[in-house]
């Protein structure tokens, strides 16, 4: 387009911008979430996402090229924009400016939580990524382009574009836009990250934190939804649900077909056809669900404890001649050799009231937990006493029963279409109650705390909160809560934890990720470094 009508006309430049967001949103949503404990996948695979999931980084990975391709198409986009359209003329070319900003500066956070290191590790010497603002002018001439910026300044840049985007939007659009709370959620998102860890909190920046959601929260813009709303919350579309800040928009006619199979729930579920199903709830994930009570899941038994349950949907195999459901024993045994985890499903044998599971030849007497919830205790043949639930028995994929994750499903219908949630209320209110702990305000802390887990379980509050407990409550929480949104592995590292996934599934099971693990960023991608015009430095290979 000719610089004279995007001055004139930014909003085609605009709708462009966004529309790489699509694109972008895909290898974003799978970096982000493939590489924590929230999920778990059938077996290896030959797509290059297998790498976030077992940590063998290369830098020749195509998803991660498009994620930083994607990323810097939207940043160009919306600088240029910035550029050519001069500010104040009127109210919506001042709203068109904001959302400009708003983009740039969103995907710069992205950009710099997956290839820069954790803010508290060395932020002024570790590197983020380039800031390069646009189209340089001598694009065709000796074009000679940054070397990436440190962690430290690539978040000034994020922090300066979003403060900005939040004084020129003005128009209060739906949350399919950028407008002034999603820039302000977005912000108490960035100094969380930057608030330190909790033994070494940064009070500054957490206090900035605690600002920025008190904005989004006293806007009285968005409603945290009732709990059984909650529960269909990946149903709504987004500029219908009054929770939702800002969201990707996704629309059926655009997305359908196949494109079903390739989306973000394809690979966690398989709805009226659609979708790979390869990918299930971590059993680390189900243990927390079921941590207050049993969430039951058998159709003609369904009863959820934990609202968050309901994006979990087990394949429940019914038998084909009789239509009936088997009723098994399930726990997670470990193999005497090698030391792995795995699902067992045996055959449930009652005769009056004893209940036995039926193991190849062996039948095994089961000690009642908690009878009413279904809970029973086995003495194993390894000499082990395992704990596990009477259920019905679930389809299996390999050997893994399919444990469905539907949050990334069914908006609007039953299929796979899903737009992608970038922020919302409820995050917004996780934000606030750990910026307070790291304060030290624990009793603020803990309202907004109790206020996402009592929408989740009933009567579930926690009683009380110190410095001993604060870390495991809200870090319990903003894993139930934010699962499958993208956040958990940037959660785990940002915070000065390890990784462990320590559950079924082929991922080395007894590996500990440390926060300080070269592996804890990802690789430049080596195509971005090849044809960059100017030096391009590459994360370390150990």
């Amino acid at each position: 387009m000719d610089s004279d009508k995007i001055s004139q006309n930014p909003d085609a430049m605009l709708v462009g911008a966004y529309a790489q967001l699509k694109a972008w949103s895909d290898p974003m949503h799978r970096a982000g979430e493939y590489a924590g404990d929230n999920m778990m996948i059938r077996g290896s695979s030959t797509d290059a996402f297998y790498e976030f999931i077992s940590y063998s980084r290369t830098p020749n990975n195509g998803r991660l090229s498009t994620f930083w391709n994607s990323s810097y198409k939207a940043i160009a986009q919306a600088s240029n924009i910035i550029k050519l359209v001069p500010e104040s003329k009127d109210a919506t070319t001042d709203n068109q400016l904001g959302e400009a900003y708003f983009i740039r500066g969103m995907m710069y956070f992205y950009l710099v939580r997956a290839y820069g290191r954790p803010y508290y590790q060395s932020p002024e010497t570790n590197l983020g990524v380039p800031i390069v603002n646009g189209t340089p002018d001598n694009v065709f001439g000796d074009l000679n382009l940054p070397d990436r910026a440190t962690v430290k300044d690539t978040y000034a840049q994020v922090i300066a574009d979003l403060k900005k985007a939040e004084s020129l939007l003005t128009l209060g659009k739906t949350s399919i836009y950028g407008t002034k709370e999603a820039a302000q959620a977005l912000l108490s998102r960035v100094y969380l990250y930057m608030s330190g860890t909790y033994e070494s909190p940064n009070a500054e920046y957490a206090r900035l934190s605690v600002e920025y959601a008190d904005k989004v929260i006293n806007s009285n813009r968005y409603t945290l939804l009732t709990r059984d709303q909650f529960m269909r919350y990946n149903t709504f579309k987004p500029e219908d649900n009054k929770e939702t800040i800002f969201a990707i928009k996704r629309v059926a006619s655009e997305f359908s077909g196949y494109d079903h199979y390739y989306g973000i729930g394809g690979m966690y579920s398989n709805i009226g056809g659609m979708g790979w199903g390869e990918m299930y709830a971590s059993a680390k994930y189900i243990d927390l669900l079921n941590e207050t009570g049993r969430n039951d899941w058998r159709p003609d038994n369904y009863k959820i404890v934990d609202a968050r349950a309901a994006f979990i949907a087990p394949t429940y195999r019914k038998d084909a001649k009789t239509g009936a459901y088997t009723e098994v024993f399930r726990f997670i045994k470990q193999d005497p050799k090698s030391g792995e985890l795995n699902y067992a499903q045996d055959t449930v044998i009652r005769s009056g009231g004893t209940i036995q599971a039926k193991e190849g030849s062996a039948n095994y007497t089961l000690t009642a937990v908690n009878a009413s919830q279904g809970t029973y205790s086995i003495n194993y043949k390894d000499g082990k006493t395992y704990h596990g639930v009477l259920d019905y028995f679930i389809t299996l994929n390999r050997v893994y029963p399919q444990f469905y994750i539907i949050k990334c499903s069914k908006e609007g219908e039953e299929s796979q279409l899903h737009s992608p949630l970038i922020s919302r209320l409820g995050e917004v209110y996780l934000n606030r109650a750990e910026a307070l702990a790291k304060l030290g305000r624990y009793a603020e802390s803990l309202v907004d705390l109790n206020k996402i887990r009592t929408r989740s379980i009933e009567n579930g509050a926690y009683a009380s909160m110190t410095a001993a407990n604060a870390k495991t409550y809200i870090d319990k929480e903003r894993q139930l809560e934010l699962a499958y949104q993208a956040e958990r592995s940037y959660d785990v590292f940002r915070n000065g934890d390890p990784l462990t996934r320590k559950y079924p599934g082929p991922q080395t099971q007894t590996e500990v990720v440390a926060p300080t693990d070269y592996r804890v960023v990802y690789y430049i991608p080596q195509d971005a470094i090849n044809s960059y015009p100017g030096t391009l430095t590459q994360n370390p290979t150990k």
